[in-house]
């Protein structure tokens, strides 16, 4: 496993949590506004016709020749904030889904939102 790097090279690979089970697949990467840094992945999920898009912190996450590993459960990720396959987070949403994982939230300057679909 190697630190991830250029991870929307990795759309459409699996996504799998420490414990090496599957989440989802990789769809989209979420950047720091004030870094550009990447932040949150999204992983689409769910049953056929039925699927969403999650959000997962990629802080610690790695990657091998199929697969990006990321730090958390598959349970919590699961249950993290999520949107439509088409939609958007909201910039109201954001604090819920760093308070989700446990992180801090500090809101961009002029509080601006924080994240940025990449």
């Amino acid at each position: 496993m190697f630190a991830a790097e250029n991870l929307r090279d990795w759309r459409g690979e699996k996504v799998i949590d420490p414990e090496g089970d599957k989440i989802g697949e990789l769809e989209a990467v979420y950047v720091d506004t004030a870094t550009d840094e990447p932040a949150f992945v999204t992983v689409k999920v769910g049953m056929i016709g039925r699927h969403r898009l999650v959000f997962a912190p990629v802080t610690g996450a790695t990657v091998s020749p199929s697969a990006v590993r990321v730090q958390f459960a598959k349970k919590l990720v699961s249950e993290a904030p999520s949107i439509d396959l088409d939609g958007e987070l909201n910039a109201t949403d954001e604090p819920a889904l760093y308070a989700h994982y446990g992180l801090t939230y500090q809101p961009g300057m002029s509080g601006e939102r924080r994240l940025g679909r990449r």
